[in-house]
């Protein structure tokens, strides 16, 4: 066998079993209004757009965790509900390095993948025990521990810290 053709073997064979844990692990199609909607470099998705979309309830599956913490957008300290992000980086089987946040103003801000994890970042839904609305930074709002670690609270966290979100970037 030539290299090539070994190349081209291992290249097919990847290719199919990605192929088959893709379709292994498609999620379910959201019965409610779509709130968030993931796409890029994902394996898990729902729709037949490779992207993956999901409803309040569907996010609420991935576990709800509370944070408790004052921002610089509001008065005193609040508590806040969601999954975390990196639960719903995990569902859709995020492969790349950053995420690109889109908000309903079309603002947009980059982050790496890794805050989800180092930092426990909310995708908050939920603030004082009631559903955030769109006047509220709601449906979704990416929230830092900034009580907890004083030292995320600066303006390039700040930037991250995206309210109103509806679609969220893999790359």
């Amino acid at each position: 066998m030539t290299k090539s053709s070994v190349l081209a073997c291992i290249t097919y064979i990847l290719s199919a079993v990605i192929g088959m844990t893709a379709t292994a692990a498609s999620l379910p199609e959201p019965t409610g209004k779509v709130i968030l909607t993931v796409s890029g470099q994902i394996t898990h998705t729902n729709t037949d757009h490779n992207t993956a979309e999901f409803d309040r309830d569907m996010l609420l599956s991935l576990g709800a965790f509370d944070l408790e913490t004052v921002t610089p957008w509001t008065e005193g300290s609040d508590l806040y509900q969601g999954p975390m992000l990196s639960s719903v980086l995990q569902a859709v089987g995020a492969m790349g390095v950053s995420l690109k946040v889109s908000a309903l103003n079309d603002y947009s801000a980059k982050m790496p993948i890794s805050d989800a994890f180092d930092f426990d970042v909310l995708l908050a839904m939920d603030m004082n025990g009631k559903p955030m609305s769109i006047r509220d930074k709601g449906p979704l709002f990416v929230l830092y521990p900034f009580s907890d670690m004083p030292e995320l609270n600066n303006e390039v966290i700040h930037n991250r810290s995206v309210w109103q979100i509806k679609a969220m970037l893999v790359e």
